[in-house]
């Protein structure tokens, strides 16, 4: 009797993740106090490890920093929060204070309450609301306050851990790399000065699942996250780009009708109930002047002593949508005629950090927006840590800067004008620097760590390995010395260990 061949399976093999320490040369370079790079012999992912899979130590490495997060706003904790003691003291938090000022905790009950004032989105609201309600008691005591705080703050860390697991569950053989999602200084510093990380979280949650090939999902994600904060919607302007680049619009009409639908069930409600205070959201983004640590304050304090004519709010307006658009076009120019179809989340950290240089605010807990992006699309340490350097230097200098102007409090503890805008630069500089990684990762595929072995796109999902069918230019000769960059599916065995 003939043998007969077992067809092969398809099942989809154990594959060997990405391990920082032997992967990146910062990390390779710093980890010889803690033993040095992991072994080459070893095999994560492939073999068991135990208790400890990367997914429990990531939640562990966020939980540990959500808590030093909290620890930072222990003078204020203590003490409570009294201007300008929360910006001398860096412990500054939207929730007390608006809670106090919004009569929170008098019942009211943002965007529905008649006469209320409340100047952020929908889901912000009801988000503000909600948690008011669970605050034991009446009044707008310290102790109350206090506990308004503790119960947003603990809501943020469970949002953020849920933003670092879908970060890592949508790096392919990379979940390492949502450890710098986890312990993000910017994100220490900054995730508990207001709900941005409810944007964050669902965000991540929308990108997972377009990166699972799920465009419903994702847009349904991605229209709640637009129901908090604005920046969600960047995300389809890569969509868009893509879907152009080769052609697959199904999964781009599937995402937007279920991120239109998903915005409208928060805000049609409330657009009928109360559309006077759901107005307000648009009213005061439209008619507040440049924000601080925005280029256009920036430009005000610099022309201030020179008689020259300041930016109002509708030039600011006017002037920060040209430049967005200017950026967008360039971002465009860059997907539809790199040599390889840029990866999704290259494209949507570049037109989300487009968008926070150009803004005509700029508030601290915006680099949040940034971290889960700048981790699926330049995946190296060193470049990251400069960063987030330069952004924890401005959200220091942001704080000593109001509180000079908002009590003149002791000279030694302030900060001078020039030292401010100097930081300000230092942050945008570092964003654009950021920004010049990821166009060089882009133009020279080469360079992308992302795309080792047989790795396309992690993020793209529909269009993950998709052929191109609209390019603007053809794709350049390689220049001598430089190796190609692999193409999808031409890797090595999924088993075999990548060389850094």
């Amino acid at each position: 009797m003939p043998a007969t061949t077992r067809p092969p399976s398809r099942r989809r093999l154990p594959l060997r993740i990405v391990v920082p320490s032997r992967n990146d040369p910062f990390l390779r370079r710093y980890t010889e106090v803690l033993g040095g790079p992991l072994g080459r012999h070893s095999a994560p992912g492939i073999v068991t490890p135990g208790f400890f899979t990367v997914e429990r130590v990531l939640i562990l490495l966020t939980t540990l920093a959500a808590l030093l997060s909290v620890l930072a706003k222990t003078p204020c904790r203590a003490g409570g929060w009294t201007l300008p003691d929360y910006f001398y003291q860096g412990c500054y938090s939207d929730w007390p204070v608006l809670f106090e000022s919004r009569q929170l905790a008098e019942g009211v009950f943002p965007l529905l309450t008649p006469g209320s004032f409340f100047e952020y989105p929908v889901l912000l609201g009801l988000l503000a609301g909600a948690t008011a309600w669970l605050v034991p008691g009446q009044g707008a005591s310290a102790e109350r306050v206090l506990a308004y705080f503790d119960i947003n703050a603990a809501l943020a860390a469970a949002a953020w851990i849920t933003a670092v697991v879908a970060t890592a569950r949508m790096g392919h053989r990379r979940p390492w790399d949502a450890a710098m999602v986890a312990l993000a200084p910017g994100i220490v510093l900054a995730g508990t000065i207001n709900w941005d990380l409810w944007a964050v979280m669902l965000t991540a949650l929308g990108m997972l699942a377009f990166a699972r090939s799920r465009p419903v999902a994702a847009g349904i994600f991605l229209g709640l996250g637009t129901a908090a904060k604005a920046y969600p919607l960047l995300v389809f302007g890569a969509i868009i780009l893509l879907a152009l680049r080769t052609g697959r619009y199904r999964p781009l009409w599937q995402a937007t009708a279920a991120a239109a639908a998903a915005w409208l069930a928060v805000n049609l409600p409330v657009m009928v109930l109360n559309p006077g205070g759901w107005s307000q959201f648009l009213a005061y983004s439209r008619d507040r002047g440049a924000g601080h640590s925005s280029l256009w304050y920036v430009w005000n304090l610099a022309v201030e002593q020179q008689g020259l004519p300041q930016v109002d709010a509708t030039v600011a307006n006017e002037a920060s949508l040209l430049l967005f658009l200017a950026a967008c076009a360039g971002i465009a120019l860059l997907a539809l005629s790199a040599p390889r179809r840029p990866r999704l989340a290259s494209l949507a950290f570049l037109i989300v950090a487009a968008f926070v240089l150009t803004n005509k605010v700029y508030s601290p807990q915006f680099v949040l927006w940034l971290v889960p992006l700048a981790a699926l699309a330049h995946p190296r340490w060193r470049d990251f840590l400069v960063w987030q350097f330069f952004e924890v230097l401005h959200w220091w200098a942001v704080w000593m800067y109001l509180a000079r102007g908002t009590s003149g409090g002791p000279a030694e503890h302030n900060l001078d004008t020039p030292y401010y805008v100097l930081a300000v630069l230092g942050h945008m500089a570092a964003t654009g620097y950021l920004m010049a990684r990821v166009i060089r990762s882009i133009r020279h595929p080469e360079h992308d760590v992302v795309r080792r072995m047989d790795t396309d796109d992690p993020q793209g999902g529909p269009f993950d390995r998709a052929p191109d069918r609209f390019v603007l230019a053809p794709r350049p000769e390689r220049r001598p010395g430089r190796r190609p960059a692999p193409l999808p599916g031409a890797g090595r065995p999924p088993g075999q260990q990548e060389e850094p």
